[in-house]
């Protein structure tokens, strides 16, 4: 019984500048253990070749330092591998494989889909009908020839393609060519292997996006996974099994706050998160100057405890309350002032953040000045 593992969408290469340098730096490294993780998984279930569905670097002027450590990653299964380019690393005339292979990188149990056509792996007995890109994007179905190619016989039919089951996906994936929903039953494909989608999904029985294995946007698409296609006999329905790849859990929230409960309830949930977590938090609405205290020494820890935390306030109001003001001891000019403060929050964008700001300023030297008189 012919067994594979798809994945696709490794984009080795790419570069997280949006976070501090060195949660970006993990990020990196993170995609490298994932295909390393994707050769362990290949051995302990036994599969007879491993398939990459595209996009296996970010670009095409990625380092040779990256295409090396690209391929020393997949030592771990001595099986073939056969990697297909896609959107980013297109098949061109000069591309990122083709120096790949001036380096001396390429294994030899690595098969590079450069052109359409099949690959036959005659001792696992499967027949990969390949449709690389040969440029980033293309409009007519590269996968249509499919129903042309011939196989040899008791050997299943395996299609790898990349890009976008055409009615079916979100109208943001990655690029736009186009491949016909219907291609598995049109071409008598016993599993169709995809990539360009970075999420798990399921089209039909026997069409899949294996999605990358290990995130790197903040989209709950399911992302941070293998499969495992097990195919008993050509024609028969692949049985499909998903496994975690993903080191790093992306969370992505928009919440707005009201009163103290919405407070309670943000922190609960980010305590729950594992140290993994890769946190994109934007809050709105309000909360007391308590609550913003709690809030930041929360966060504090969060940042701390995450691998990255990253929160936009400039949409949270403070609306301190009667007992926050006695708290603060704030009386005559002073409370003139927070008064005054309160009042400018409701004012135009950029009196608003500055009141906000200063209105915290304040109620932080005045807690530093009364915790200072205590001791």
């Amino acid at each position: 019984m012919p067994k594979f593992l798809h994945t696709a969408d490794w984009q080795m290469g790419r570069a997280f500048t949006r976070f501090e340098t060195e949660d970006g730096a993990a990020l990196v490294e993170a995609r490298f253990e994932a295909i390393e993780k994707l050769a362990q998984l290949a051995n302990e279930h036994q599969c007879d070749a491993v398939l990459v569905a595209g996009d296996v670097f970010d670009a095409q002027t990625v380092s040779d330092r990256t295409i090396r450590r690209v391929f020393n990653a997949t030592k771990g299964f001595t099986g073939p591998w056969v990697m297909l380019p896609g959107n980013h690393d297109a098949a061109l005339a000069e591309s990122v494989w083709t120096r790949a292979q001036r380096l001396g990188a390429v294994p030899g149990n690595v098969h590079l889909a450069l052109q359409p056509g099949i690959i036959n792996l005659e001792l696992q007995g499967l027949s990969i009908l390949c449709a690389p890109l040969t440029q980033r994007h293309t409009y007519g179905d590269l996968t249509e020839p499919f129903s042309g190619y011939e196989s040899p016989e008791g050997f299943p039919r395996i299609g790898l393609a990349h890009g976008s089951v055409q009615g079916l996906l979100h109208e943001e994936i990655d690029s736009s060519n186009p491949i016909a929903p219907d291609r598995a039953d049109a071409s008598t494909l016993d599993y169709l292997a995809l990539g360009d989608w970075h999420g798990t999904k399921q089209i039909n029985d026997r069409t899949w996006y294996s999605g990358t294995p290990e995130p790197e946007r903040f989209r709950n698409n399911e992302a941070g996974n293998a499969l495992i296609v097990e195919v008993s006999e050509p024609g028969a329905t692949p049985k499909v099994t998903q496994l975690p790849t993903g080191r790093y859990q992306w969370h992505q929230w928009r919440e707005t706050l009201a009163v103290h409960s919405d407070l309670e309830q943000l922190l609960e949930r980010l305590n729950a998160l594992p140290e993994s977590a890769v946190v994109d938090l934007r809050l709105e609405g309000s909360v007391t100057l308590a609550g913003e205290e709690t809030l930041l020494k929360a966060l504090s820890v969060a940042e701390a405890r995450f691998r990255s935390l990253r929160c936009e306030r400039s949409g949270l109001q403070f609306a301190p309350t009667d007992e926050d003001i006695a708290a603060l001891k704030a009386d005559g000019y002073v409370g003139e002032v927070i008064e005054s403060l309160r009042q400018g929050q409701g004012q135009e964008d950029t009196q608003d953040d500055a009141a906000r700001d200063a209105l915290a300023i304040l109620a932080g030297m005045l807690r530093e000045r009364e915790q200072e008189a205590s001791q």
